[in-house]
């Protein structure tokens, strides 16, 4: 097999349309695009952003899309009611929860310790952040919260 011998398979390929050669042809004239208008005109539509005095498409784009932080920090939360097999005195820190399976998305992400549910035991924990709730049930079974930066 040749360059020369390649080929597209059959059926593959169309004749392009010839239009504008003379009305025998089936597409002569207007060369199948009507008569008058915008359409009927070359670079047919303009631009992107011409809407005919509606407010164009990337100038609304911005209203649109609203806000993204891009230095929000993604907390994994971890909520009391989950925290109640491990024994007392223990100290709970991110190590010791990834390794219970506590933690969704892995340990890169700053955990936040939250309040559903009750806590017995005392506990030590380690947490990058803490809610009230959370603080004041922990101390009332007479364990502490230390934040971690």
């Amino acid at each position: 097999m040749q360059l020369h011998d390649l080929a597209p398979n059959a059926g593959h390929t169309k004749k392009k349309k010839r239009v504008g050669r003379g009305i025998a042809a089936g597409q002569g004239k207007t060369a199948g695009r009507g008569t008058k208008g915008e359409g009927a005109r070359r670079g047919k539509g303009g631009k992107l952003a011409r809407q005919g005095g509606q407010l164009p498409l990337y100038r609304s784009l911005p209203f649109k899309r609203g806000f993204t932080n891009i230095r929000r920090i993604e907390f994994a939360e971890v909520n009391l009611d989950k925290l109640g097999d491990f024994a007392a005195g223990a100290e709970v820190n991110p190590q010791v929860l990834a390794e219970a399976g506590l933690l969704r998305g892995g340990n890169e992400r700053p955990i936040a310790l939250l309040g559903r549910g009750e806590i017995k035991q005392a506990l030590t924990f380690k947490v990058h952040r803490a809610s009230k709730s959370a603080v004041a049930k922990v101390e009332a079974a007479g364990g502490k919260v230390e934040i971690l930066e």
